[in-house]
């Protein structure tokens, strides 16, 4: 019913400069209802979220509460009004506690002074009913990823807890959550629903959006294509309307490599002080190897310790033939052998958000362009190879980094770390927050590397991307490799017994 909805956009559009992204959305959200946001990335959810919050204003259209025009002409007026938005990129003061980043811009004062015990309890509660257990002055930077996830979304819970949000928006809020912590997250929605707060609910995740949504709404090109109840709609009718087209095989035929490739890389009892102990294993030439485990279990430190990025206590590398000792090796020693690789948290280590696209494409390879003097000409070729070859959407070329979609700044990312013409790829969570079309095309374009004989590790938290694209997939656990399976052994359930500690094999 009409009476029911509490937010809606009427004929909303958006420009940025000469290019529309939003074309006259008309949608409403019902009170106490979870709607999910389905499109591929570059759809246009961000934005048209951002317009329903008050980070950015409609070129056309407007924005109704309660059935009355709403002027949010920015995001505090959409806070005060109720509606919340829980960033995809971390909105947060990472050398803050986690108290002063939920209370940030909106502390509590007692008179001219912090009411430090108010803030304090009420931080308490918003974790709890987190499920975190963590010290309120605990410093973002002494925290995983995954938790500084849930700080956001305590952030933004706290505004419920004080009983001002109506309208909560999540937008991709189980990226980087453990399964223990999403499974929290999916108890607290279905606690705000029965509150009667609105859930807008944001993910590539099929899954978790026909778990927890009441309705559907799909998003492509700019364009709203249909508003549908969840029980409509299967995960393939879902991915079918984002793409516009039927979902083919996800997965490229998978091509192993030849039993007479060479071992192009040897690592041995690598050691990295509180993440991994003794970890072993090696890679051929044409090998796409994944590596699998819970979240914690070591696998990003292991290569982070391999590129240098962290410091190995012990652990010997054999590179194309050349024996190196872990602790000795700088990044700049991996990269200049031929070693790249694509960091998990793609804002913080992946790409600079602030510059533009063509900086950010050559930056790993910048000596090249250096004739002393850097040549623009030669780097902006370079782009506009990468932008065809990647698939890159950008407004214009001239954008920021921080202007584009989640999924274009990971393929930006890619073709940052491919201008050096890698002999080893390194891949950490390279399709997450990805939509379904973009993942496929990611997979193809790493399955290619392979034929061409340039081996790639594959890390990743989704089993069914690891099993439907590796030759290979070694297993962690708790920071120690407890199997590596190959052939038919590389299905779900036998994963899971070697993250779980069900089964361990000796290295």
């Amino acid at each position: 019913m009409v009476n029911d909805v509490i937010l809606e956009a009427r004929g909303v559009s958006k420009d940025f400069g000469p290019v529309r992204v939003l074309f006259g959305v008309d949608l409403g959200f019902r009170r106490g209802e979870v709607h999910a946001l389905i499109g591929e990335n570059g759809a246009g959810k961000s934005t048209l979220v951002k317009i329903l919050s008050g980070y950015y204003t409609p070129s056309e259209g407007e924005v109704c509460i309660d059935g009355n025009p709403a002027r949010l002409t920015d995001s505090r007026i959409g806070e005060d009004r109720g509606v919340v938005l829980i960033h995809q990129e971390f909105n947060l003061a990472r050398h803050l506690t986690v108290e002063e980043n939920i209370f940030l811009g909106r502390e509590l004062h007692k008179g001219p002074f912090l009411d430090k015990a108010a803030m304090r309890c009420q931080a308490r509660a918003v974790l709890a009913e987190l499920g975190m257990d963590i010290d309120p002055d605990s410093r973002l930077l002494s925290l995983s990823i995954s938790e500084v996830q849930m700080v956001e979304i305590g952030k933004a819970l706290e505004r419920n807890v004080s009983g001002t949000s109506r309208v909560l928006i999540m937008d991709e809020p189980t990226g980087v959550l453990t399964p223990a912590e999403a499974e929290v997250l999916f108890a607290l929605i279905g606690r705000l629903k029965s509150r009667g707060v609105t859930v807008i609910y944001i993910s590539h995740k099929l899954d978790e959006v026909k778990r927890v949504a009441d309705r559907i709404t799909v998003l492509r090109d700019g364009r709203l294509i249909t508003t549908r109840e969840a029980g409509e709609l299967s995960e393939e009718e879902m991915a079918n309307l984002m793409v516009g087209r039927e979902m083919e095989d996800m997965f490229p035929v998978r091509r192993p490599p030849a039993d007479t490739a060479p071992v192009v890389l040897r690592v041995k009892d690598l050691a990295i002080p509180k993440w991994a102990d003794r970890v072993s294993f090696d890679l051929r030439e044409g090998e796409i190897l994944g590596f699998a485990g819970l979240i914690g279990a070591g696998r990003t430190e292991v290569m982070e310790g391999l590129m240098g990025l962290r410091k190995p206590v012990g652990g010997r590398i054999e590179l194309f033939g050349e024996d190196l000792r872990a602790s000795a090796q700088k990044p700049w020693d991996m990269v200049g052998r031929g070693v790249v690789y694509l960091s998990e948290d793609r804002k913080g280590k992946g790409i600079i958000t602030s510059m533009a696209l063509r900086p950010n494409v050559t930056l790993m390879a910048l000596r090249k362009y250096c004739h002393p003097f850097i040549d623009r000409r030669a780097e902006q070729e370079t782009l506009l190879r990468a932008v065809a070859q990647f698939d890159v959407r950008a407004k214009q070329l001239s954008a920021t980094v921080g202007t584009l979609s989640g999924g274009n700044q990971q393929k930006l990312a890619l073709a940052k770390i491919m201008d050096i013409n890698p002999r080893l790829v390194i891949l950490d969570e390279p399709t997450r927050g990805i939509d379904v079309g973009t993942k496929s095309q990611i997979y193809a374009f790493i399955a290619e590397l392979a034929s061409r004989g340039i081996p790639c590790i594959f890390i990743s938290s989704e089993l069914p991307e690891v099993i439907g694209l590796c030759h290979r997939v070694v297993v962690m656990r708790s920071g120690r490799v407890t199997g590596t399976v190959t052939g038919a052994e590389i299905n779900e359930q036998e994963i899971m017994k070697y993250a779980a500690g069900i089964k361990v094999k000796e290295q």
